[in-house]
């Protein structure tokens, strides 16, 4: 089990020496990726366009979309792999199209995707890339944090894809980055190890790692992420924090199945607000006065002996943002 050893939220929290302390710490930075104006076009198609955003030091920064919205073109660019075609990109204030060994040094990556010599054993996996940092991690103290300590002795082409996976995020993480790019790291983990690695991931925040991630589980993103940006077609379409965005979309609502006591004339005199009609079920559209509506509905059932089945209140999701910034619902 992923994390198992670990008391339960305890966070993970490291206290590395201070020669593996993130450089910022002894600086002035305090953005670690600066992006202006960023576009990259592949032939007629434009991957990403005019796109701007920055992510703080010491955060978890997420960025979501859907398929082919551009946000792993946009990784790619800022790991180096890409090349922009306009704008301005700074990752830990270097260009990434000229990032030297040093800059590469304070960086981590979990790919979608890695393909590793199945022979060699997962030991032997993480101690060759650790070589190729200056100051890892130490590499049993890697695998306990992924949950493969038990496994260190298996040869790779023996394992699961969950736990493949798991050794990606471990060769991500032994290189101790300054800056970790996740992409999609918790894909093939069941429900009880994603919610122990992300103890992993916030621990690694608390640490002093900047992260970004991207995720296509909306309470993974609202769990972990500081600030996240959403992109579709190219663009960035809403940033900022998950509760400032669930926020802003509003429309709470109530809910209650209809009756023959229950009508929409009914809870639309009772309530005086908006309402709509879904599968026997009234959803009352709500802005900031969801106590005095509530209130106002409970106590008609009071005083009338009526029982309000089904009676829930519900606020808008990371999803429904999601869903209605991408344009993927009205």
């Amino acid at each position: 089990m992923l994390g198992a050893r670990l008391p339960q939220g305890s966070g993970v929290r490291f206290d590395p020496p201070s020669r593996l302390r993130p450089w910022f710490e002894s600086t002035s930075v305090t953005n670690v990726i600066e992006v202006s104006n960023l576009t990259k076009r592949f032939g007629p198609l434009i991957a990403v366009n005019d796109v701007s955003f920055e992510v703080r030091a010491g955060e978890i920064f997420g960025l979501l979309g859907e398929n082919g919205a551009g946000k792993t073109t946009t990784i790619e660019i800022l790991e180096g792999f890409q090349r922009a075609d306009h704008g301005t990109v700074r990752v830990l204030d270097v260009d990434p199209r000229h990032g030297h060994r040093q800059w590469r040094d304070r960086i981590g990556l979990v790919l979608q995707e890695s393909e590793f010599d199945p022979v060699h054993t997962v030991n032997e996996t993480l101690k060759l890339f650790a070589g190729f940092f200056s100051h890892p991690r130490d590499v049993a103290e890697t695998l306990e944090l992924v949950g493969l300590s038990d496994k260190a002795g298996e040869r790779v082409g023996r394992l699961s894809g969950g736990q493949k996976r798991r050794v990606d995020v471990a060769l991500g993480i032994v290189g101790n980055p300054t800056l970790l790019f996740l992409d999609e790291p918790t894909t093939g983990f069941d429900p009880v190890a994603r919610r122990e690695f992300w103890s992993v991931i916030k621990g690694l925040r608390d640490a002093g790692t900047s992260i970004v991630l991207t995720t296509h589980y909306m309470e993974e993103a609202e769990r972990l992420c500081d600030r996240l940006a959403i992109m579709a077609r190219g663009c960035i379409v809403a940033e900022g924090t998950s509760s400032s965005l669930i926020s802003a979309m509003g429309a709470t609502t109530i809910r209650v199945e209809m009756s023959s006591e229950v009508t929409l004339d009914v809870v639309r005199s009772v309530t005086g607000a908006d309402f709509v009609e879904r599968d026997s079920v009234i959803s009352v559209l709500l802005g900031d006065d969801v106590q005095e509506v509530l209130l106002r509905l409970l106590t008609w059932s009071e005083t009338r002996g009526v029982s309000l089945r089904g009676l829930e209140v519900v606020r808008p999701t990371l999803n429904d943002v999601f869903l209605g910034a991408t344009g993927s619902e009205e």
